[in-house]
């Protein structure tokens, strides 16, 4: 079996019990695929938790899921040192982050100084306490969420938080047909106890699947198309006044990279070894949403990041 059938075969296992959600689904593989962390936004009961719970149970890995809390600690996240009676010495006791996949739950539950805590184990993939760095395992990814209708007792991710998730996902509600899916499908787990025997995905497939994503081509022209949509959403002036009334602060070059590679592991997922232009607009709002910050201006007008986006993509002319 190649590579990309041990995907593909993960892939369906996660669509058999995600039902309505796909394109989360899809976002899911390329945070994997582009060694990268999502955050996920939806109201309650939409399969987010379920969605990477899934996933683990179809790779090869350990899954560990934190509930973030107003009274939750740095420590409680990252661990922190012990002390030892027996030989009068501290030993480093390893936090629910020293996991392969990392379920961040309502995130913005939690203050700014435990959201910080996660900073550098996403974006260097180590942790340091006190004088000690640790390095978190060789497959690492965080999945956040947050409620975007209760704001009361929540604390809005700072920028540079946000810029450290490769993607944002915006979740919706199902059509009455995936919701008689799902109906079924919890009935019938209800009354079944058992538990499917999966043949999980090495993590050196997966690896090898990374580098296999790495080789996609991308043109020079659609780099440079790329590009300019990343640098657009700084200085929007040659698309048009409004946009310029709209946009306050633009996204960073982290986006590019971001893009890129999502563009690349969503081209390999629909077992092609070369991007085209849909690759990168499909991607765009996921990879550029949580990263551009809007005026008031409009707010006042009701524009919303992905209008702004949308705008972006019909007046920035493919290369």
């Amino acid at each position: 079996m190649s590579i990309k059938q041990e995907i593909s075969k993960l892939r369906q296992h996660i669509n058999q019990y995600i039902i309505g959600q796909e394109a989360l689904v899809t976002r899911l593989l390329v945070a994997l695929l582009a060694d990268g962390h999502l955050l996920v936004e939806g109201a309650p009961g939409l399969a987010k938790t379920r969605a990477i719970r899934i996933l683990s149970e179809g790779l090869e890995c350990s899954f560990h899921r934190i509930q973030f809390t107003p009274d939750l600690l740095p420590a409680d996240v990252t661990g922190t040192e012990i002390y030892h009676e027996q030989d009068a010495s501290f030993k480093f006791q390893a936090g629910p982050i020293f996991h392969n996949l990392v379920l961040a739950d309502e995130i913005n539950r939690a203050p700014a100084k435990v959201q910080s805590a996660l900073l550098e184990a996403m974006a260097e993939h180590q942790v340091t306490i006190g004088k000690e760095t640790h390095l978190l395992p060789k497959l690492f990814l965080v999945m956040a969420t947050q409620n975007p209708i209760e704001q009361e007792g929540t604390y809005p991710l700072p920028e540079a938080q946000r810029d450290r998730f490769l993607i944002m996902v915006k979740v919706g509600y199902p059509d009455v047909a995936a919701e008689h899916k799902i109906l079924a499908l919890t009935l019938k787990e209800a009354q079944d106890t058992s538990t499917a025997d999966i043949e999980k995905l090495s993590q050196e497939t997966l690896f090898a699947a990374r580098q296999e994503v790495l080789d996609v081509h991308l043109a020079p022209q659609l780099e440079e198309y790329l590009i300019q949509i990343v640098v657009a959403t700084r200085d929007p002036s040659a698309y048009g006044e409004d946009l310029v009334r709209w946009q306050e602060f633009g996204a960073s070059p982290r986006a590019s990279i971001a893009l890129a590679r999502c563009a690349k592991a969503y081209a390999w997922l629909q077992d092609r070894d070369y991007v085209n232009p849909e690759d990168i607009q499909t991607l765009a709002y996921d990879v550029l949403r949580h990263r551009i910050l809007l005026s008031f201006e409009a707010e006042a007008e009701g524009i919303t990041t992905d209008q702004f986006i949308k705008e972006l993509l019909l007046r920035v002319p493919v290369s």
